[in-house]
């Protein structure tokens, strides 16, 4: 099972960058999918969620409003749109697939829960 992210960059505050991740091996249509993130000397933080339906999504506060969290079961991909990046977005970026169909808002932003991780793709955001 391989989970491959890309998508990211350097990119101006205020700027839009989308990230994609693909996974093989397996189809995870039927599993809920993450985003998170990482900076410099911090903790991996929840960034957003969606049910493998893509009916039901959560989002970190610090990012409401300017990132969405998307999915295309067909491709077996995730997507993150991020806009009005600010500088404080900096950090590489990680998908994560959750194993089991029922959408939990707690479990989904819990990265213990997740089961399967990508390699992370760095964004960079420049002031």
């Amino acid at each position: 099972v391989q989970l491959q992210a890309s998508g990211g960059g350097l990119v101006q505050a205020g700027g839009s960058l989308r990230l994609s991740c693909a996974a093989s091996g397996r189809t995870f249509s039927n599993n809920v999918m993450g985003w998170f993130r990482q900076a410099p000397g911090k903790e991996r933080e929840f960034v957003a969620a969606i049910s493998w339906s893509g009916g039901t999504t959560s989002y970190a506060d610090s990012v409401k409003g300017r990132f969405t969290i998307s999915r295309d079961n067909a491709k077996n991909t995730v997507y993150l749109q991020m806009d009005s990046l600010k500088p404080e977005d900096a950090a590489v970026y990680y998908c994560a697939v959750l194993l089991g169909e029922y959408y939990s808002d707690y479990r989904a932003r819990r990265k213990d829960e997740y089961d399967y991780w990508g390699q992370g793709t760095q964004v960079t955001v420049s002031s």
